[in-house]
């Protein structure tokens, strides 16, 4: 074999390699809480080979720039973001059935565009160390009395998912009375950066009451922290928190390998055990979280939520800039 062709050979094992590598990728777009990121991510990338590359940012920002990047787009999978925000925005994202889609629980079935990852729940995080039992707000209606305010920690409903979803939380809960309600509450926030970092500062006494999703809260009073959680007696959503394959999904292959991941029944175990997220599956108990029998719920219906999204936040936009 002359020289020529050795080089053309080894030319096409290189190509050949670094397309191998290319494929053993997958570029995920993420609000997730950064804990439960760190205890999956090393887990999917050992179990699968499949390297995540990893872009962490709020609800809204992951939306405005998977929309910007339609064009040409670079992520391969949205994980973690409210289902009513993927309703909302079903253009960006690819029709995909699980391999395991039987298993899934019909009460979080969502539309052909996006899927159920985790059931969520909206809870008020208290501090055990500055209010007693009989201080602690017991509903959406208590928080928007005056002596809370300053003293409630969330974050802004146009930049996270799950601040939005408390927000639809009391406008269904109260119907006509919702924006009345929300006001009172909005103008005794403080806002933080994430809901993820509202319990932290709830725990560290920096404000009295955090609204956040019920597995942030849990974190801190598995850990031994400062912090209880109380499930309002007005109603709280239990909903599916979404993930989806995004349209033209440069490595969609490897993007339906993490989705079907997700989904698998001892994902969904983990889950459970060690983040305190409610399975999505038939077949995996909520081992350790309180019993949906014994919470209020209000029906959180998502198509109707992602119908009233822009309205609904370009009204928030005003009453937080009035307050």
């Amino acid at each position: 074999m002359n020289r020529r062709s050795l080089i053309a050979i080894a030319a096409f094992s290189l190509l050949a390699g670094t397309a191998l590598a290319q494929e053993k990728k997958v570029s995920v777009y993420s609000a997730h809480n950064t804990a439960i990121i760190n205890a999956l991510q090393p887990k999917f990338e050992a179990e699968t080979g499949i390297k995540i590359e990893l872009v962490k940012a709020g609800s809204g920002d992951i939306i405005r720039r998977v929309r910007a990047e339609m064009g040409a787009p670079k992520a391969d999978v949205i994980w973690s973001i409210g289902g009513e925000a993927l309703e909302a925005n079903k253009d960006l994202t690819a029709a995909y059935t699980p391999k395991d889609a039987a298993a899934l629980d019909p009460a979080f079935k969502a539309s052909g565009e996006w899927l159920p990852y985790t059931g969520i729940m909206s809870v008020f995080a208290v501090n055990t160390k500055k209010l007693k039992p009989e201080e602690y707000p017991k509903s959406w209606k208590d928080l928007a009395d005056p002596k809370w305010k300053g003293k409630i920690s969330s974050a802004r409903a146009d930049a996270s998912g799950s601040s939005f979803m408390q927000l639809a939380n009391v406008l269904i809960a109260y119907g006509d009375k919702g924006w009345e309600v929300y006001n009172g509450i909005l103008a005794n926030m403080v806002m933080s950066d994430s809901s993820g970092a509202v319990p932290r500062f709830v725990n560290d006494g920096e404000a009295l009451v955090g609204l956040t999703l019920e597995d942030n809260a849990l974190e801190y009073v598995r850990g031994g922290g400062n912090l209880a959680i109380v499930y309002p007696s007005d109603g709280t959503a239990a909903i599916a928190d979404g993930i989806a394959l995004v349209k033209g999904a440069p490595n969609e292959a490897n993007g339906k390998i993490f989705l079907d991941w997700l989904l698998s029944k001892p994902v969904q175990e983990f889950v459970v055990k060690e983040i305190g997220r409610r399975p999505v599956r038939t077949d995996v108990p909520a081992v350790g979280l309180k019993p949906m029998s014994e919470i209020k719920l209000v029906k959180y219906d998502i198509p109707t939520v992602a119908a009233k999204r822009n309205e609904w936040l370009a009204t928030w936009k005003k009453a937080f800039q009035n307050r």
